[in-house]
């Protein structure tokens, strides 16, 4: 993805530039220092994702976001010291909103939604030869080792899916399969029509959940059909909630 970071404060952009830099997946392609010159060069050079302090000179970062036209408007995670802009915020379809200093969990948090959404805005883009390349390359079947024996699990047989570590661990009728992969290439090679990112840590195959609890904090707990819970972050509810409404990954009914 391409990325801008948008703050008026030299420091806050180059330590937000070092956290950025640590993930290869991330371009920045521009920085600004104040609302205007923003304004004009994400009209000139939209990107991907912005990082936007919501208090600058000369236009806020919430104007720059409503200043800009919805096709080129970017995925927006603000950064400020105060929550009281979160409505406006909201409005404007801010993906995430970190209160600074920006806690490193928080921050792999947003990093991780802003990727779910960019992959399915991708996928809900009209029908490429590169789309349907990607999707005849989706994985049906993962091959884990049992002692000294191979076994082959078919994609549609696995619950739910755990970090663990450098590898992921695959739930399959109560049995648990370790794999070398990290859970941002598994959604990758998995069908996003059955299987969706429910935490930084956990996937879950969408016809598995069968209840969801509210908690406090956004946050909820999913019960999935064999009793197991599975922590749900806030950072992947919304997107979670249109899945479970029946939508497809692009919001369509």
């Amino acid at each position: 993805m391409r990325v801008v970071i948008i703050d008026d404060e030299p420091l806050a952009r180059s330590g937000l530039r070092a956290r950025l830099a640590a993930h290869p997946d991330l371009q920045v392609a521009a920085e600004y220092a104040d609302g205007p010159a923003a304004i004009e060069g994400l009209r000139a050079v939209p990107v991907d994702l912005a990082f936007v302090d919501v208090q600058m000179p000369g236009a806020s970062g919430l104007d720059v976001l409503a200043s800009l036209p919805e096709p080129v408007r970017p995925m927006a995670i603000l950064l400020t010291a105060h929550d009281r802009f979160a409505v406006r915020a909201f409005a404007l379809r801010a993906i995430d909103y970190l209160l600074k200093p920006v806690d490193d969990a928080r921050f792999e948090e947003a990093l991780d939604r802003a990727r779910e959404l960019h992959r399915w805005r991708w996928q809900s883009a009209p029908t490429t030869a590169t789309h349907v390349a990607s999707a005849s390359a989706r994985v049906r079947r993962f091959e884990v080792r049992v002692g000294r024996r191979m076994r082959y699990v078919d994609a549609d047989a696995i619950a739910w899916i755990e970090a663990d570590g450098d590898y992921a661990c695959l739930h399959v009728d109560g049995q648990r399969h370790l794999v070398r992969d990290t859970l941002g290439r598994l959604m990758e090679k998995l069908d996003p029509a059955r299987f969706v990112r429910v935490h930084r840590s956990a996937i879950v195959r969408v016809d598995c959940i069968d209840e969801l609890q509210p908690l406090a904090n956004r946050d909820a707990i999913l019960r999935l059909r064999d009793g197991t819970p599975v922590r749900a972050s806030r950072s992947y509810i919304d997107p979670l909630l249109r899945r479970l409404a029946g939508m497809d990954p692009d919001g369509v009914a």
